[in-house]
């Protein structure tokens, strides 16, 4: 799962969570991600997953878009990169792994393991008999 921190623009401070590919960002409401400030195109970028490269940044039509200060049409994108598209600024980010609970394995072990402890209680006081 990657995150996208908005740095600059009407929605800057927020993060988003990506989850499916492709991802579509943009000033229209089928996007994805709807950014609305100035110099955004309705459909201005796509994310996409790449087996083996990673994830890849495609710009739409003759949209402009930068990496790092470096116009792009196409780019495999690195964590912490930086994406300008029109006025807005992004920074494309790995999220962080999300941990389980471990509360029923905990359990079980815990109860097999008294399981075999009574087991071997029980075996002895048969031998001793």
């Amino acid at each position: 799962m990657i995150q996208l921190n908005i740095l600059s623009g009407s929605m800057a401070g927020e993060t988003i969570f990506v989850r499916h590919f492709p991802f579509h960002i943009g000033r229209s409401e089928a996007n994805h991600l709807q950014l609305v400030d100035e110099g955004i195109w309705d459909d201005h970028l796509t994310i996409t997953w790449q087996v083996p490269e990673g994830l890849h940044l495609a710009a739409q039509g003759d949209a402009f878009v930068a990496v790092n200060e470096n116009q792009q049409r196409e780019v495999t994108l690195r964590n912490g990169d930086i994406i300008s598209l029109g006025s807005a600024k992004v920074q494309f980010w790995l999220a962080p792994a999300r941990l389980r609970g471990l509360r029923v394995r905990e359990l079980s072990f815990w109860l097999f393991l008294a399981g075999i402890t009574l087991a071997q209680i029980w075996m002895l006081l048969k031998l001793r008999q």
